[in-house]
């Protein structure tokens, strides 16, 4: 999903559509839904302490978690990109799905119980009880890189379409954009943290699927269709091809979408601090594992709802003669803004709002337990201590964020974003090959040279991937990067077996 999602930028960057909606309207909704989202936050966190924050006192209902984690795995740029992907890729993209479902049974039934007898805070700690303080601090490090510069490039995207939207009709600083943004992300999280963030999610799952099916239902309105007509125009479509197994060098070959969504899922989400941190919040690994594969399932529909939205998107804009833009990111703000009633725009920016600053929270409450747990070993100084530091942490977390934002700014170049998720999608597969050697093999390694083979193996995959057409006859290494980025940290740890019982 997230190599869809860097050419969202050109949309923003072009100024159309959305600037035509009266900033006032927009204004009164997007403060509306701020004035529920911090109600529901002060709510969730009032009461909230240390573990509370970092795991949510381990007391959430397992169907709540996996209402809520439907809607954490969709950022606000998926939030147009998907429904533009049926152009080129038709309903390819559920290939990948699929394996996202065995993906996150992976997950239920081999990490969960794991971190769970661990009693972890950080998922990282495993890897210093499993190898050492080198492995441990390369982990949370990869994981920090990657996750602050993902996040902020999201929230970057975000910002300029407000300042679109909001600022720059009334005249305000892109500088204040920036800090009134990270500010309110860092409001509603700094109290409660996870035990916020599971109610916050709910209501912006609850968002993001109203949205979608209200658009939906206008859309076929607009075309004059009945429910049947609606299933029989997707279905009868030629953008709703779901499986290709005709061409392996084709970026949308079933195998290599369907393994990469099993991979990615489990290093992008069993890995990765920001999403198991709401697992670790069940009352123990069994409910855990329900919302793992309640979550895991839902998504698929999900999912579905935004493909269909964008068949029909396409639909529309040929039987009204619309030419389609350039971008075909760019063809549901066009149709919600444009050429719908006011109230598809309204769900169209409650979507594009809610899915952005949910995703923000989330990864500002992840980067500051890895900050603070796995960086700082803060847990060791007692927890009063403990509180201090996480507190002052997450204010850290925020300003470093909006320094980052506005630094993308300054630079003013789509190409950023392009490496950025380049980078955030290269950093995911040393963690993936150190959990996996972990524990599908019972060795012991040269700890200290973890972080060499963590560094060696992305850059051996970016050799790689630049001559694959030259080296395979065409062949393109797309989604299964992560895979063979993975396989390189795995042999190289092979390397690093200990031979002997001997301390390093």
């Amino acid at each position: 999903m997230q190599a869809k999602e860097n050419r969202f930028g050109s949309f923003i960057l072009k100024r159309i559509y959305i600037a035509d909606m009266s900033p006032t309207v927009i204004s009164i909704t997007i403060v509306a839904y701020f004035v529920i989202l911090f109600a529901i936050s002060y709510v969730a966190g009032r009461k909230a302490d240390n573990e509370g924050f970092f795991v949510g006192n381990r007391k959430s209902a397992w169907y709540v978690v996996a209402f809520a984690m439907i809607g954490s795995t969709i950022s606000g740029v998926t939030f147009v990109s998907v429904p533009g992907m049926v152009q080129a890729n038709g309903f390819a993209y559920l290939q990948m799905v699929l394996g996202f479902i065995v993906g996150q049974f992976i997950i239920a039934f081999i990490l969960v119980p794991l971190f769970y007898r661990m009693n972890l805070v950080s998922i990282y700690e495993y890897l210093e009880n499993r190898f050492g303080a080198a492995s441990y601090q390369t982990g949370a490090w990869f994981f920090f890189i990657s996750k602050m510069l993902g996040a902020a490039v999201r929230l970057f995207l975000v910002c300029l379409t407000l300042q679109l939207l909001v600022f720059e009709p009334f005249h305000l600083p892109f500088l204040l954009n920036v800090a009134l943004t990270v500010f309110i992300v860092w409001l509603y999280t700094f109290r409660g943290g996870v035990k916020s963030l599971i109610w916050t999610d709910t209501l912006k799952t609850c968002c993001l699927v109203v949205s979608v099916v209200l658009c939906i239902y206008y859309i076929a309105s607009g075309l004059h269709l009945s429910f049947s007509g609606l299933v029989a125009t997707v279905s009868d479509s030629d953008l709703s091809r779901t499986f290709f197994f005709d061409d392996a060098n084709d970026r949308r070959y079933f195998f290599k979408q369907f393994l990469a969504g099993v991979f990615t899922v489990i290093a992008m989400n069993g890995l990765d601090q920001d999403m198991m941190q709401r697992n670790l919040s069940c009352k123990n690994f069994r409910d855990s594992q329900k919302n793992m594969i309640a979550s895991g399932i839902s998504q698929f529909f999900v999912i579905l709802l935004f493909l269909m939205l964008g068949v029909l998107l396409f639909t529309f804009t040929a039987t009204q003669g619309i030419a389609n833009p350039d971008k075909s990111d760019e063809v549901f703000p066009l149709i919600a803004t444009e050429y719908s009633p006011g109230i598809v725009g309204i769900l169209f920016i409650i979507g594009l709002v809610a899915s952005a600053y949910s995703a923000a929270g989330s990864a500002l409450t992840a980067l500051t337990t890895s900050f603070t747990v796995d960086i700082l070993r803060a847990q060791r100084k007692g927890d009063a201590a403990l509180g201090r530091i996480r507190r002052h942490v997450h204010i850290g977390m925020a300003v470093l964020m909006g320094t980052v934002i506005f630094v993308f700014n300054l630079l003013n170049n789509t190409s950023v974003i392009d490496a950025i998720y380049t980078l955030a999608s290269y950093t995911y597969g040393p963690i993936l090959g150190l959990f996996a050697f972990g524990i599908f093999t019972k060795k012991r390694v040269y700890d200290r040279y973890i972080p060499l083979v963590a560094i060696a193996s992305p850059i051996l995959c970016y050799v790689l991937q630049s001559n694959s057409e030259a080296w395979f006859n065409g062949y393109q290494i797309s989604y299964e990067l992560l895979i063979i980025n993975a396989l390189f940290t795995f042999i190289g740890l092979s390397l690093l077996i200990r031979r002997h019982d001997k301390t390093d």
